[in-house]
């Protein structure tokens, strides 16, 4: 990650508490896990490489070279490329999400941090976690150009775009905002305060609502986005360093990472409460979730790991060692992104 990132990490990391696993985790089966063959991509953000795993076997198959720092990644419309950012180098690496083999870089591409298209496959998005600006491209179903850089508060971090494609919402990482972009203007429509170290953010199926993760706190903020300023509304307690999100695919529940406090929350998106909590040791980050809904597969941020955990028994079931510091999570064979 950047240099501002990685010194609030650190302090971060020294409040964490690894659970020690035992032997028998690696022994455990593979279950219904990658029962369509698809790899499983983790990004090693301090190694610059991608780490390859065969959900078969579990093994390592292959370790891909990158641009420096690979934090977070996302597929093309087409679902042909999975695209990963890549802050430290300015670059873009496009992988077959199939087959694992880079297909192209894409250079120039200033500080791209964190990644997302809008639903309409009409805009391509990143921030630049370092430099201050969330940068606006064109999409054309295969090639990127830049239609606005867009300067903002201090450290942005992560985005979401609403379901009809006319806002983006981004977190602010030092400067402790929310942001909401025009994207037919590509203005900043308004900003609101957050608490601290806003990190990943989610709006619900129907874009009422905004759910930020506090890495600086110990829970999730909920904000109303049918008000101008959006307004906090509500507060779920999670956990330490609530951090990255992931939909738990059926529309009505969300997975929230607590990377200090090594768990997972499972939000109800109705009664805005936790309704169930799984153990995630390492500093648990981003996640993916398998397409039959039963096993979460997490970054371990500080063990160099991805660890499995099994969702009905709320437990870890494996780990897989992988490069440092991973980061980004994801397989073509996944649960619904929302």
């Amino acid at each position: 990650m950047s240099v501002l990132v990685i010194s609030a990490e650190t302090v971060q990391y020294a409040q964490a508490q690894p659970l020690t696993l035992t032997t028998q985790l690696s022994a455990a089966p593979a279950a219904s896990v990658g029962a369509k063959g698809a790899p499983l991509f983790v990004l090693n953000s301090l190694e610059a490489s991608i780490s390859v795993i065969d959900t078969n076997t579990w093994a390592e198959t292959q370790r891909i070279p990158t641009g420096k720092e690979p934090h977070h990644l996302y597929l093309t419309p087409d679902e042909k490329s999975l695209i990963v950012a890549n802050a430290l180098s300015d670059s873009l690496t496009f992988i077959d999400p199939r087959t694992a083999q880079v297909q192209r870089v894409v250079n120039k591409t200033l500080d791209p941090y964190q990644l997302r298209f809008s639903p309409d496959m009409k805009w391509f998005i990143t921030v630049a976690n370092r430099l201050n600006h969330v940068d606006i491209y064109r999409w054309d179903g295969k090639d990127l150009s830049l239609a606005k850089r867009i300067a903002t508060g201090k450290t942005p971090s992560h985005l979401w775009v609403d379901s009809k494609s006319t806002v983006v919402y981004a977190t602010m990482q030092d400067s402790n905002e929310l942001i909401a972009i025009d994207l037919a203007t590509q203005t900043i429509r308004w900003r609101t305060p957050t608490g601290e170290l806003p990190a990943d953010v989610y709006g619900t199926p129907d874009d009422r609502y905004a759910l930020i993760g506090l890495t600086g706190g110990e829970g999730v903020e909920v904000f109303d986005l049918t008000q101008s300023p959006a307004k906090r509304v509500n507060f779920i307690p999670t956990g330490k360093g609530a951090h990255a999100f992931r939909a738990f695919g059926d529309k009505k529940h969300l997975l929230v990472s607590n990377r200090v406090q090594n768990t997972i929350s499972k939000i109800d998106l109705q009664a805005m409460k936790v309704v169930a909590e799984y153990p995630a040791p390492g500093g648990p980050d981003c996640m993916d979730l398998s397409a039959d809904g039963k096993f979460i597969f997490v970054a371990s941020r500080w063990a160099r790991k991805l660890t499995v955990i099994d969702v009905d028994a709320r437990k870890v079931v494996r780990q897989v060692s992988v490069g440092k510091s991973p980061h980004g999570v994801w397989t073509l064979d996944h649960a619904p992104r929302y």
